[in-house]
């Protein structure tokens, strides 16, 4: 095979990195640097995603003499709307109300929806974000969530009033004038007939008991904008933190380490992470079997000629710090992505890496393959991405890795913007490296059109066979509350494939079943992930929905899924229908009570959007039983990435299997490694089958008790307990007034 001409360079360009850095302070200094750079070099106003860029030029237009009246008008209606980008409602209203008194009719129709939209948004700055609390900005907003300053969504509702009043058609504005009503506890009761969109309040055919968001409680109410979220046991003392991180070059990663007494502390600066800014995704997983789980730190991601950012591989010293060790690691480059997926896909025992790049084929004519990099298994990687087959230059918002065909190799889906969902299929090691087929046409997976976003491999039906999990992303010009007014009054508009639920045939081929299995409704989903809230062996689903325009307030859902037959919405009942962007998910036993609860990332994409983060605490569904268990690999990787669980008990009286891989979850978000599954009503395991990723080794144990922590080792015959405290966490009490939150930049 004849050398890859770009990969020489590419080869080439880090070595002599590699030999540069090591005559410097740090490589991690490097970074530091770098990251910097490109904040400085994206500031400017082209770049959509920096208003006070756009700003200042905005005001610079304003300074020219000889402008004309309407000239001058124009711009002021610009900055307006730049000023609400910056969160700066006040100072943006201040400038809609002379612009709407002096307009047209045809203007003013446009003003008057900007300027319902930053009262709105201001009331949602007073009450939702200076005065948070646990309810704020959660469909059906009641309780606390009722906003105490009434001013903002008292003025934009005359404003929504009138827009409806001309045109009655305009779906966004009716479903924003309803959410009006409803953050000053007046829906349905206040709203006029006419206006009136029935069923906000959600189905609660079937039921959970409520979540809640004990964030601010525990002072992990970061406020960023889009970003990352990983709950994983950094340090190796049993016990799950917390880390977070935000999209924007000025915003820093977060360590919340669990104190295991109730309570986090933040060690974000003492872990070595000032100054590593952005990451729209990050994920965590041991590269280099030294025993603690490092991080990858994804970057670029929608940003299009701006995106040209590093990603970052951050090293976990073991020592409560971390350096990032991108450039001897060999894994610098600069595409926009904030998707990847650790496997062994090589079976060699180490982690290799696949990065899904963004490829804009509407516009910047930059190329972006994917990458794929195969683990030396000595602290560096080899990028064969054009070897391998895998190279692919798509639009890739999701990538993840499974074994669909059980064949022992762990193979790759992709979800792109550009209509198509491509899966991979590991043929195993050719001429020295891992190669890739597409059988995406093979496997049925082109029927459906449409743009998606988070994917995942799992097998929702407990067969034994992992079934694949995509989210439509695809809408027109209008923002989401306008296709989610029309879903609640049946109108049509356009919809797209909605979700994508991929059942796996047991033949190579996969089947859609989403409408069979209930999942018909709009989610348009970012972030999201997957686990078990009810314990009873079922995987269930929370995606985070959302896009970059303010008026999309649409809620994140939850999905639980009925015995593999079926999927139910439960957002209402389950009280986890935020309405703000939904970004990083991680399901995770936080508080090691048995039960999974929910991290999720807040916030937009422009800092006027940033929203502080949730973790709804899960107050348990019942009183099926479960088992967390922590796997340790010999020649399998250290994490045991890629291995699978065969779970054989009795429930009721009837034999059942459930099958667990060992993964971070969804590709938006990551939970941790450690396998926590739920057991329904079993109080025995009969039977726990692993089949370890790389070796292949296959172990069996038989009669284990339920509800209990263990530890396994590749090889051993050994189960060791693990005691780990239950945790009750600190929780202030609760006051009637809501408590101002502390922006954490």
């Amino acid at each position: 095979m004849k050398p890859h001409i770009p990969a020489l360079f590419r080869v080439a360009a880090l070595i002599i990195l590699a030999a540069a850095c090591q005559h410097k302070p740090s490589c991690h200094e490097e970074m530091l640097e770098l990251l910097q750079k490109k904040r400085t070099e994206q500031f400017g106003a082209r770049n959509q995603y920096i208003p006070q860029a756009k700003l200042e030029f905005m005001d610079s237009l304003l300074a020219l003499p000889h402008s004309t009246p309407a000239q001058t008008a124009y711009c002021k209606y610009l900055k307006a709307n730049i000023l609400l980008e910056i969160g700066e409602e006040q100072e943006a209203i201040a400038l809609f109300e002379p612009l709407l008194k002096d307009a047209n009719p045809y203007q003013q129709d446009k003003i008057r929806k900007d300027l319902a939209l930053a009262y709105l948004r201001l009331g949602e700055r007073s009450n939702c974000i200076t005065g948070h609390a646990a309810a704020s900005c959660v469909l059906p907003i009641r309780g606390m969530g009722v906003h105490r300053d009434i001013a903002g969504s008292r003025k934009a509702i005359p404003l929504y009033e009138e827009v409806l009043r001309r045109h009655p058609d305009d779906l966004e504005s009716r479903w924003l004038l309803n959410l009006a009503y409803m953050t000053l506890g007046e829906y349905p009761k206040r709203v006029p007939a006419a206006f009136y969109i029935p069923d906000m309040e959600g189905d609660t055919t079937h039921r959970v008991n409520a979540f809640e968001d004990v964030a601010g409680d525990l002072g992990l109410a970061t406020i960023n904008m889009a970003g990352g979220s990983i709950t994983e046991d950094f340090d190796n003392d049993g016990y799950l933190d917390l880390v977070t991180s935000g999209w924007g070059l000025d915003e820093e990663m977060h360590y919340f380490h669990n104190n295991a007494d109730g309570t986090f502390a933040d060690r974000s600066h003492s872990a070595g992470l000032e100054g590593i800014t952005g990451g729209l995704n990050i994920v965590q997983a041991d590269y280099n079997n030294d025993g603690f789980r490092d991080i990858l730190v994804l970057r670029g991601a929608w940003k299009g000629e701006y995106g040209q950012e590093p990603n970052s591989l951050l090293k976990n010293n073991g020592d409560g710090t971390f350096t990032d060790v991108t450039t001897q690691a060999g894994l610098l480059s600069f595409h926009p992505t904030q998707a990847a997926t650790w496997n062994d896909f090589n079976n060699d025992g180490w982690l290799d890496l696949f990065i899904g790049n963004e490829t804009d084929h509407n516009g910047y004519n930059l190329q972006h393959p994917c990458e794929l990099f195969i683990n030396n298994q000595d602290g560096t990687f080899r990028e064969v991405a054009h070897r391998a087959k895998c190279d692919y230059r798509f639009y890739v918002k999701s990538v993840a890795s499974g074994d669909f065909d059980n064949d022992g190799r762990k193979d790759l889906f992709l979800s792109t913007m550009d209509g198509l969902r491509k899966l991979l299929r590991n043929t195993g090691v050719q001429d020295g490296e891992v190669a890739f087929e597409d059988v995406s046409v093979k496997a049925g997976l082109h029927h459906e059109q449409g743009k998606t976003f988070p994917s995942w491999f799992f097998d929702y039906d407990n067969d034994g066979w992992l079934d694949i999990f995509a989210c439509d992303y695809t809408f027109g010009q209008a923002s989401l509350a306008f296709y989610t007014a029309a879903e609640k009054l049946g109108i049509p508009a356009g919809s797209p494939e909605k979700m994508l639920l991929y059942h796996n045939n047991h033949d190579g081929t996969f089947t859609n079943v989403a409408a069979a299995m209930g999942l018909t409704g709009n989610v348009f989903a970012m972030g999201s992930n997957f686990g078990d809230i009810d314990n009873d062996g079922y995987l269930d689903m929370y995606l985070g929905s959302g896009n970059p325009n303010y008026q999309s307030l649409v809620p994140n859902k939850m999905f639980r899924n009925l015995g593999g037959k079926k999927f139910a919405d439960v957002t209402a009942s389950a009280r986890v229908g935020h309405l703000q962007k939904g970004h990083g998910v991680s399901f995770a036993d936080m508080d090691n009570d048995g039960d999974q609860d929910i991290h999720i990332e807040m916030g937009g994409a422009f800092i006027g959007d940033a929203y502080p983060n949730s973790f709804f605490l899960n107050p348990g569904q019942g009183n099926n039983h479960w088992i967390t268990i922590l796997l340790t690999g010999t020649k399998a990787n250290r994490d045991a990435i890629g291995t699978q669980l065969r779970i054989v008990c009795t429930e009721n009286g009837v034999r059942r299997t459930i099958y667990r891989d060992v993964n971070s979850g969804g590709s938006f978000g990551a939970s941790p490694l450690r396998r926590e599954i739920g057991l329904g009503q079993a109080t025995i395991i009969d039977e726990l089958e692993i089949t370890w990723h790389g070796s292949g080794a296959v172990q069996k144990f038989t009669n284990l008790r339920a509800d209990q922590f263990i530890r396994i080792t590749e090889g051993s015959a050994i189960v060791e307990p693990v005691a780990l405290k239950t945790i009750t966490w600190t929780l202030p009490n609760r006051i009637c007034e809501p408590q101002p939150l502390a922006y954490h930049r």
